[in-house]
Parts: C-alpha cells; structure tokens; sequence
C-alpha cells in the first residue's frame, strides 16, 4: 500500500472541491431517521454555544464537532462518506435558500461549497450527472418535479431535502441563523483519509470497517442481562429470545434495535432530563439515547434488576412484549391499518416521538385488548396534539416539544384505561389553543409542510362518511408517479373575478387566496392544467375529481343519497358555489373548521377507550 494520509477539515474547505462516485457506489440511500438524527445532532451541538444576541464574530470562540470520517483518492473519488457528503449538500442547499426568505438578515456567502458555475452550467461538488437537474432545481427554487424522475437517488435526494424542511428548527430560521451557517462551515469537520489508489482506498475502507470491530450498545446491554441470569438453561432461552427480536428489528431499518431499546427506556424509566442551557449536565433521557448499556448497569435498582429472577422476567417478558409492540407500532406506520390509523398519520407528519410517547402508557402486565385500546388511545392523543399545535401555527420540530414529550410520556407511564382517558382529554383541554385557530389558518412557508396532510385528512373522512371507498394513503404518497398537490381556487391573477372589488391591493388578495378556506387537493397534473383557468370553468372540472372538491359544483347534491345524508347527519353547512368569490371563501373556511372539529373531537378518546 502507497502512502496514506489523514487529518481533518472543516466544511468550508471539503466542499470547496469537486468530488466523483464511483458507478457503483452512486445511489444516495439515506432516509429520513439518518436526516433527522443529522439536524438532531448538529442543532444540538451548534445550542451548547449559542447564546442570545452572539453574532458571526463569536462562532471563532465556539466548540467543534466532528462528523465522522470520508476516504477519498487523491484525484477526489469517494469511496466511502458520499452519502453524508450529499446530506450536507441539501443541507447547505436548504441552508441558501432560508437565507432568500430572511432579506433583513446578514447572507453568509455558501454558493461556492454548494456548486461552481462554468459556461453558464452548475456542476455541483458531488458530480453525479442524474442528480444535476435535481439539485440545481432544488439550489434555485426549493422544488423539483419527480412525477416522471425514474432514479431512485434522485427521488430519496429530494424526499430528503423535503425532511430537511420540515425538520429544521424554527429557533435557528431567526436572528441565529447566520451564526448556525457559520459554525457549521467552519466548525464542523471531517477526517479525510486519501489514498494514491483506488485499491489503496478500498483496503483502508475494509480495514476500518471490516477488523476489531467494537461491540454494540445493544451487544453490551445484552451481555450485561445475560451475565445476571444464574440458570444455564434460562439463560440460553433468554440469548435465543434476545437475538430472534433483534433480527427483526433489523428487519425494520438498519438501527431498528438502538431505536427500540432507546424508545423503551425512556418510555418507562426515565426520570429526569437534561436544561436546555449551556453546560447542564445530561439526565437519565440523553444517557439513554449515546449509551443505554451503561445506564441500565447503573439504574439496575430503579429498573427493579435485584435478582436473577428479575433479569429473566427483564428479558423473556417486558423486552418480549414491548419489542413486539414497536415492531407492531412501525408495521402501522407505513402501512395504513383502519383500526390502528392514528400511528399512520403521526408518521406521515414525521412525528417520531409518537413511539416513546405511546410505549409509556403500557404497562408489562397488561393484556393485549389493553394494549390494543391504549395504542389506539395515545395515537390519537397524538394526532390531537400535533393537530392543535399546527393550526395555531406553533411548532411540533423534535427540539422545540422535546421537554414537552418528555413530560407527557411522565404523566401517562403506565396508567390504567380510565385514569388515561382522564389525562389526555384534560390534557388536550388545557393546552391553552383549540381548533378554533383554524379561523385564521393560511398556507405558509410553515403550514406548507403540513397542509397536503390536512386537506387529505378532511378529504378521506368526507368520502369515508359518504360511503366513497377512499385511500388516505394515497393522497399523501410523495413518491407515486402523479402525487396529490395542493390546488389554490382562486387562480393567482388579481383582475379575474371580483378580487380587484374585494380588496384593495394585489398583495392583500394574495395573501388571502392562501387562506386555508381556499385550497383542496389534485393530482399534480390537473393542478398545473388548471391553475390559471377562473373559478367558473375550475368548478366543472372539479365535479369529476375528489369528494371535497365535488362539493363546490351543484352536481355533488343531485343523486347523491349518501352524502346528502351524512350532511343532514353532521349538519356540516356544505353548499355548491357558482361563483367563489371574497365572502365564500370565508364560508368555506367555517365549513373546513367545523369539518376539522369533527376529526379531531377530543371525545373520540372516550370513544376508543370503551370500544
């Protein structure tokens, strides 16, 4: 092997070069836990120094963090760290186009470690050819259109830079903004390894990874349990049990079994939780998540592991039941179930807390019609909360309610069905907003993220109550062919209709065509061919789309027994529109919010408890 070398450098100077993949190594496979655990990490990192009022100049006295190594050749092909490589592209590509948005804020200048441009034509710093029109599409508006996008890199690149929106915080989109961009470019850094080869890179690849490998956290608290089973023969159930279980947490994601045994843990036995203040110290909830092996050891007696006896029940019974209640609430997930759907909708708005949250209602010795009455309860606490929250534009981003799940997941642990009912009925009741936010409701740069979930939710129970055979599923599928858009009525052209009657200016009227009042949901290619037409030829159209959009044309109550009479049942004041004008779109949007308080009535909860 020809000389290696190795030392590390700082965003700004990695990705102030161009880099090739190698054909076989040029699928972008990430998914959405990896992007989240990567903004988790560097937001997180990047508050342990921050403090109010620091601008760009204090980044020189903040700490660094380090993000793993990349092995390069030394004419700049990777031959392994192209996927966080990429991430951090959409990262800083996101990171651009925030700062368009924030005018009154001071740029810091990243075009360069995200592209250079030669002869009119932006080759981006990892130069793969298929994800080029992607991303300069992405670097320009935000956007791409993947209807007819055949890769599958460039497909997960932009889901993931869609995760990446919803995902930042919204703490850091402010006044910190350039001092987060600062530190990330010049103090966050890599360990770059070059080889003169190719095959040089490779041995130096294999040899990291494939010799004296350490053992897992899960590996060690296994070993640790097992080591406290006194019974040869117990014992050896028990490793058996252990490892089947493992195997299909695997089977779910790559991580399956840290993330289960994190969600676990924290679900029934975490205490306490780190401030959220520079230098605090970290609680039983931050251990849990970097090395829950050790914290068992030294919580052994919290957990109630006194005995051989309890390590067994530890192993064969509450591992046992609550890996296969994950395993359950991941299977919902991402396949829509009707009888468990709540857990579906969570995961569609990204809530990944919902399993820590659902987990610490069960207790070890209940029985299945329980647990089952109680996953279906929490999730639509859940549901409620994430609802409740976002109509009254106030985030649901991981770092901003982290405190507030951690304190729910305290006061439901292990509550009976009645008391539980009680606590999440009162919960809901006092947080302090309701639906009725829904009045004021629009589509913005934050709603955006959340409204195609909405509108679907609205379209699916309308047609479900109607009789209709309807697919939530469906229309919120980002990566079919054709997916589900959200439609304006009102085309964006101030002189059709009555706008220029109804409002003074242009840019009232546009602020008010986003009115929640005012949208529904196409397929995307309708909604393109139908966005500059007037709302008197929109409305012919829309007869022959969804049920929610039927609804405005006077064909959806002539021979329609079945929602004529779910209308009469729930007295929601649909009516047809010949025109759809300032005034009606104000009548639409008392429609959606009594529709909204339908799907999320609180007693729904009562509901599910006595079923």
């Amino acid at each position: 092997m020809n000389k290696i070398t190795a030392h590390a450098v700082n965003i700004r100077t990695l990705l102030n070069n161009k880099y090739t993949v190698q054909y076989y190594q040029r699928e972008y496979n990430w998914e959405t836990k990896q992007i989240e655990e990567l903004i988790e990490d560097l937001t997180n990192e990047f508050n342990e120094f921050y403090k109010d009022g620091d601008r760009q100049m204090d980044v020189r006295n903040y700490g660094d963090y380090f993000l793993g190594p990349i092995i390069l050749t030394n004419d700049n092909a990777i031959i392994d760290g192209q996927q966080r490589l990429s991430s951090l592209t959409l990262l800083l590509i996101y990171l651009n186009n925030l700062q368009k948005q924030q005018t009154s804020l001071p740029k810091v200048n990243i075009d360069n470690l995200i592209y250079s441009e030669m002869y009119g034509q932006k080759t981006f710093c990892i130069n793969v050819t298929e994800r080029e029109v992607c991303l300069a599409s992405l670097f320009e508006t935000g956007d791409y259109d993947i209807t007819n996008e055949q890769s599958e890199s460039v497909i997960n690149l932009y889901n993931r830079y869609k995760d990446i929106e919803r995902i930042f915080p919204d703490e850091l989109k402010g006044s910190s903004l350039p001092v987060f961009i600062e530190w990330l470019i010049d103090n966050v850094s890599l360990v770059e390894i070059r080889a003169d080869s190719e095959q040089d890179a490779h041995k130096v690849f294999v040899t990291m990874n494939d010799r004296g490998l350490r053992l897992t956290p899960t590996e060690m608290l296994k070993g640790y349990l097992l080591s406290e089973i006194d019974d040869n023969t117990i014992r050896n159930k028990a490793n058996d049990l252990w490892k089947n279980k493992i195997v299909q947490l695997k089977e779910i994601e790559k991580d399956g079994d840290a993330d289960f045994i994190k969600n676990w843990l924290r679900a029934q036995y975490a205490e306490t939780i780190r401030e959220g203040k520079k230098d605090a110290e970290n609680k039983d909830f931050d251990i849990i998540g970097t090395t829950f092996h050790k914290w068992v050891r030294e919580n052994k007696s919290v957990i109630g592991l006194n005995s051989s006896a309890d390590f067994e029940k530890f192993i064969l019974k509450n591992f046992r039941m609550y890996a296969d209640i994950y395993i359950r609430l991941k299977d919902y997930s991402r396949k829509f179930n009707k009888d468990y759907e709540h857990v579906f909708y969570n995961a569609d708005r990204g809530f990944t807390l919902q399993y820590q949250i659902i987990l610490s209602a069960i207790k070890s010795d209940d029985t299945q019609d329980v647990v089952n009455k109680k996953i279906k309860m929490v999730s639509c606490f859940i549901d409620q909360f994430i609802s409740i929250r976002i109509f009254n534009f106030k985030t649901v981003d991981y770092s901003s309610i982290k405190y507030t799940v951690f304190n729910i997941t305290k006061m439901i642990r292990n509550k009976d069905i009645q008391e539980l009912t009680a606590i999440l009925k009162q919960y809901i009741n006092n947080m302090g907003y309701t639906l009725d936010g829904i009045d004021g409701f629009y589509l913005n740069q934050f709603t955006r993220r959340y409204m195609l979930h909405i509108l679907s939710r609205m379209t699916y129970y309308v047609e479900e109550q109607s009789g209709i055979n309807s697919n939530f599923a469906n229309y919120v599928n980002r990566e079919q062919k054709n997916p589900y858009d959200i439609e304006h009525i009102w085309a964006d052209d101030y002189t059709q209709g009555n706008h220029q009657a109804d409002f003074s200016t242009e840019d009232e009227f546009k602020d008010f065509r986003n009115r929640f009042g005012g949208l529904l949901i196409l397929p995307k290619d309708k909604n393109r061919s139908l966005q500059d037409m007037e709302y008197s030829k929109k409305v012919i159209k829309y007869d022959s789309e969804n049920l929610l959009a039927r609804t405005l044309n006077q064909n959806c109550y002539n021979n329609n027994p079945l929602f004529l009479r779910f209308m009469n049942n729930t007295q929601l004041p649909f009516k047809p529109y010949a025109q759809f004008n300032k005034a009606e779109l104000i009548e639409r949007q008392f429609l959606y919010k009594e529709i909204c308080k339908k799907i999320w009535d609180v007693n729904k909860i009562d509901v599910l408890a006595n079923s």
